[in-house]
C-alpha cells in the first residue's frame, strides 16, 4: 500500500493536533520494534512475577509484536490523558485509618471507555484524511506494552516503579494506543531521569518492586486487592493499612509528581459515595448498593466479595474501637467463607490491639509477627505522608 501521495510529516504533525483537540495532554509517534522488551519480559514472566494475571503469558511475544497483534501496524500513536483531580485529598486519607483509600485512578468513571473512544475519533479523522489509514484503539484491551510504547513515542521514560514518567506531567495519567498503517515519522525517547533516586522502591509497603523497573505483582498491593482472586497471604495484611482497592504509594513519593497537571475531565473527579468514606459505612454495602455505588467505575470488577475481604482486612487495620468490631462481627457472620477468613483475622487484630491498650499480656509468635508488621507499614505510612504534604501542598 503505498502513501507517497500524502505529506506524511505534517500528517504527523494534524494528528497531534487533533489528538490534543480531543482532549489528550500529549500524543506521540513510535514504530514498532519493541524486540529490546521480548528478553526483560520473558524473564518477568519465568519469575512468575504475574501470579494469577495468566493473560500476561497467554499471548506468548505478541505482547512485544505489534504488528503480530494486528497484520499490517506499522507505528502505534501513543496517548496521554492527565487523571489528578483538584483536591486530591491523598495525605489527608492516608492519615484517617478508619476512612478507605481508594487509587486515585478508580475514583471517578472507568476509563477505559472513555479513552477508547477519544482514540476511536481519532482514528477516524486521520481515515477522513487518508482514506487507505486502517486502525485500532487499545485502552488495557489487549497484549500491549504500552510503557514501552509510550517511552518510544516520547510521552516519558519509565520509572524504577514501572511507570511511564513525564517531566512536565509526572505518572498521573492513563495511556491509550491507536495501532495503524501509515509509515508515519516517529518520535524521540525521552531521557531516562530517575537517576539515583530510589524512593519508589523504598517506599513500597510489600517490597514488590524487587529491583529497578521490576514489580512482583504477587506483592504489589494492586494486584492483591484487585486481581488476586483468593485470599490475601496473612503476611500482607497488615501492610495494606487502608488500602482496599489499588495503592498510589509509589506514585505520591516520587519527585516527579511536584509537576503533575490537574485533569480537564470532570469524569474522573471522584465520586462522592467512594472517596475517603468511612470503612465501617463501606462495610454495610450490600451487592446491589456495591453495583449501583460503583456502576461505571473501574471498581466493579472486584465484585462485592472481594470488595468486602478488602474492607474486612483494613478494619482489622484500623484503630481499635467498638464499631470496628461489630462491623467485623457482621462481615465474619454474613459473608461469604472468603470475606469470613478475613473478618476473623481483622477481629484478631482488633483483639490484639485492644489487649494492649488494657495490659501487657503475653501474645504467640504469630500476633507478635503481625505487630511488627503492622508497625513497620505504620512508620513507612507516616514517612509517605510527610512527603505528600510537604512536596506535593496542592494535592495533600
Amino acid at each position: 500500500m503505498s502513501f507517497a501521495q500524502y505529506d506524511l510529516h505534517q500528517l504527523a504533525q494534524n494528528i497531534k493536533a487533533w489528538g490534543e483537540a480531543l482532549g489528550f495532554q500529549q500524543v506521540g509517534i513510535a514504530d514498532i520494534d519493541l524486540s529490546a522488551h521480548e528478553e526483560k519480559l520473558q524473564t518477568w514472566l519465568d519469575n512468575g512475577y504475574h501470579g494469577q494475571m495468566n493473560f500476561m503469558a497467554e499471548h506468548g511475544m505478541k505482547r512485544a509484536r505489534p504488528d503480530e497483534l494486528l497484520p499490517g501496524t506499522l507505528r502505534v500513536i501513543s496517548v496521554r490523558m492527565d487523571y489528578l483531580p483538584p483536591d486530591a485529598k491523598f495525605a489527608q486519607t492516608l492519615k484517617n485509618k478508619d476512612a478507605a483509600y481508594i487509587s486515585r485512578y478508580a475514583l471517578g468513571r472507568d476509563y477505559h471507555k472513555l479513552l477508547r473512544n477519544r482514540l476511536k475519533k481519532l482514528g477516524e479523522k486521520i481515515r477522513s484524511e487518508c482514506t487507505t489509514a486502517s486502525f485500532r484503539p487499545f485502552v488495557d484491551s489487549a497484549p500491549v506494552l504500552e510503557h514501552a510504547l509510550a517511552e518510544k513515542a516520547g510521552i516519558g521514560w519509565t520509572g524504577k516503579h514501572s511507570l511511564t514518567l513525564n517531566p512536565q506531567g509526572g505518572s498521573w495519567f492513563f495511556l491509550g494506543e491507536l495501532f495503524i498503517n501509515i509509515p508515519l515519522p516517529v518520535d524521540e525517547p525521552v531521557k531516562e531521569q530517575c537517576g539515583s533516586c530510589n524512593a519508589c522502591i523504598t517506599i513500597c509497603p510489600t517490597q514488590a518492586i524487587v529491583g529497578p523497573y521490576v514489580v512482583d505483582a504477587k506483592r504489589c498491593i494492586s494486584y492483591l486487592t484487585i486481581e488476586l482472586k483468593g485470599a490475601i497471604p496473612e503476611e500482607f495484611r497488615p501492610l495494606l493499612g487502608n488500602r482496599i482497592y489499588g495503592c498510589d504509594d509509589c506514585q505520591l513519593i516520587c519527585p516527579w509528581n511536584r509537576y503533575a497537571q490537574l485533569t480537564n475531565e470532570s469524569d474522573f473527579h471522584p465520586r462522592e459515595a467512594l472517596q475517603a468514606k468511612s470503612l465501617a459505612e463501606l462495610s454495610e454495602w450490600d451487592e446491589e448498593t456495591f453495583l449501583r455505588a460503583t456502576e461505571g467505575s473501574a471498581i466493579r470488577r472486584i465484585g462485592h466479595e472481594r470488595w468486602q475481604r478488602n474492607i474486612s482486612v483494613a478494619l482489622g487495620n484500623a484503630p481499635y474501637s467498638d464499631s470496628t468490631r461489630a462491623a467485623l462481627t457482621v462481615l465474619a457472620e454474613q459473608g461469604t467463607e472468603l470475606v469470613k477468613e478475613h473478618a476473623l483475622w481483622g477481629l484478631k487484630e482488633q483483639e490484639r490491639k485492644r489487649a494492649q491498650y488494657i495490659t501487657i499480656i503475653d501474645i504467640s509468635a504469630h500476633e507478635q509477627d503481625s505487630a511488627l508488621l503492622a508497625k513497620h507499614s505504620q512508620r513507612l505510612n507516616q514517612r509517605l505522608i510527610r512527603s505528600v504534604e510537604k512536596g506535593l501542598v496542592r494535592d495533600a
